[in-house]
């Protein structure tokens, strides 16, 4: 039951965070877990969606996309589709909820800040990469608005950060590439802030049911690949200070 880099099973891939990669955005990182590969840029934007005006309160959101050969076959892009991609709105989704959930968007003030992920390359956990990518991308843009004067108060409550698990050949894994999500039997995408809490948990059983027991074991196993991945995030930030 030999993992494709020879990993454990309860071994991150390596995992490459470098921040301010973007010449123009407020804040930027591009992540790399393994052979997935995504650009995390942050854009301060100083209005609010409209349900926002007036509220005094901020707005964090996210977008997502691929490249077109970011794949082993070619994807369309957007302006060439007939209808929105899906798959791609429901990512985007989950990563403005997974930052809104630890910014005081009260402290941010009245203005938005978008995070645009982009998949360069991707070899499965691209949705987790992004967010955990993400949140480099947002803590420079907020380190960029103090500089500027722009807010006072740090409105960044936790990190977070998001890992793969799942069941492969009768074995519980943790991050898992595509060789090994496509195999899987189980399949597992957990959003956690530090200290263990959910944000979001995205599971599926691709063949058999599986028990409850199973899936708290799961859970155990991704918390302790975002412990890891937050000890990365907050050595990261410190440079940004």
């Amino acid at each position: 039951m030999s993992r494709p880099e020879g990993r454990k099973p309860d071994e991150l891939r390596s995992v490459r965070m470098q921040p301010g990669w973007s010449k123009y955005a407020e804040g930027s990182c591009l992540i790399d877990m393994g052979d997935t590969r995504v650009l995390c840029t942050a854009t301060v934007d100083e209005t609010v969606p409209h349900f926002m005006k007036g509220t005094s309160m901020g707005w964090v959101t996210g977008e997502y996309g691929m490249l077109p050969r970011s794949c082993n076959s070619r994807i369309l892009r957007d302006a060439s589709r007939s209808r929105p991609d899906g798959r791609a709105l429901e990512i985007q989704r989950l990563i403005g909820r997974s930052l809104r959930a630890v910014v005081d968007t009260r402290a941010l003030g009245e203005r938005t800040l978008l995070i645009d992920c982009d998949v360069l390359q991707a070899d499965g956990g691209t949705r987790t990469a992004a967010i955990t990518g993400a949140y480099i991308a947002l803590s420079q843009a907020i380190v960029w608005l103090r500089e500027q004067g722009k807010i006072k108060m740090n409105p960044l409550l936790s990190n977070v950060a998001a890992v793969s698990v799942g069941v492969v050949e009768n074995e519980e894994r943790l991050d898992l590439c595509y060789t090994e999500d496509s195999r899987a039997s189980v399949d597992m995408n957990v959003v956690m802030t530090t200290g263990g809490k959910l944000i979001e948990v995205q599971s599926t059983a691709e063949g058999a049911p599986f028990h409850r027991s199973q899936l708290l074991r799961l859970l155990d196993l991704a918390q302790a690949g975002i412990d890891q991945l937050i000890d990365l995030q907050n050595a990261v930030v410190a440079t940004l200070q």
